[in-house]
């Protein structure tokens, strides 16, 4: 009878441990990202009126589908990140404000999806580069922008896109690793 006791328990115990273990849920993972060694070079191409620093792991391009006559228009590329900055420059006459505007509702159009938008500004007076970061929060196409001018004769804007659907979250270490480059080139900003 003892020994009946004794089983009982273990043949419980046996058949309450056999059960299949639970599924724990497991935390989204992103894949890491080496990113290249920053080398700087001076970019200063001979047709446009304006000069500055970037890393030499990104690709210069002419943009597309802009006209011959718009020779100042190009993209930075970097191939490995899917990441592009597009980049625009416009002579000014007379047309500061409406330039200044077409930026700030540019960068703006990206509050549908956004959470929210910092803006920062850099100015250099002996330069003569004044400038204004928008760093858009959230899962907008594009997650920073920016404009240059010297508020006589040149304006220069750029966006930053990801060739890729946005999701702020994965892409934050991309996007910061750009962001220092975007700031550098503001800093190494010169005119012509």
């Amino acid at each position: 009878m003892k020994k009946l006791f004794l089983l009982i328990p273990a043949i419980i115990f046996l058949f309450a441990s056999c059960t299949k273990p639970k599924a724990t849920p497991r935390p989204v993972g992103y894949f890491r990202i080496n990113f290249p060694n920053k080398h700087y070079i001076v970019f200063e191409p001979d047709t446009c009126p304006y000069s500055f620093e970037l890393p030499d792991y990104y690709k210069i391009t002419k943009a597309n589908d802009v006209p011959d006559s718009v020779f100042c228009w190009i993209t930075l590329k970097v191939p490995k990140l899917k990441a592009e900055i597009s980049i625009t420059y416009y002579q000014i006459h007379d047309n500061l404000e409406q330039l200044i505007d077409d930026s700030y509702t540019l960068a703006y159009k990206h509050s549908i999806r956004a959470d929210d938008i910092y803006e920062k500004e850099f100015v250099n007076d002996q330069s003569k580069v004044y400038a204004t970061v928008f760093d858009i929060k959230g899962n907008a196409a594009s997650p920073m922008q920016f404009h240059i001018t010297d508020s006589t004769k040149h304006f220069f804007r750029g966006s930053l896109y990801f060739r890729t659907r946005p999701n702020r979250d994965s892409l934050q270490p991309a996007i910061d690793f750009i962001e220092k480059d975007i700031i550098h080139l503001i800093e190494t900003f010169r005119w012509k």
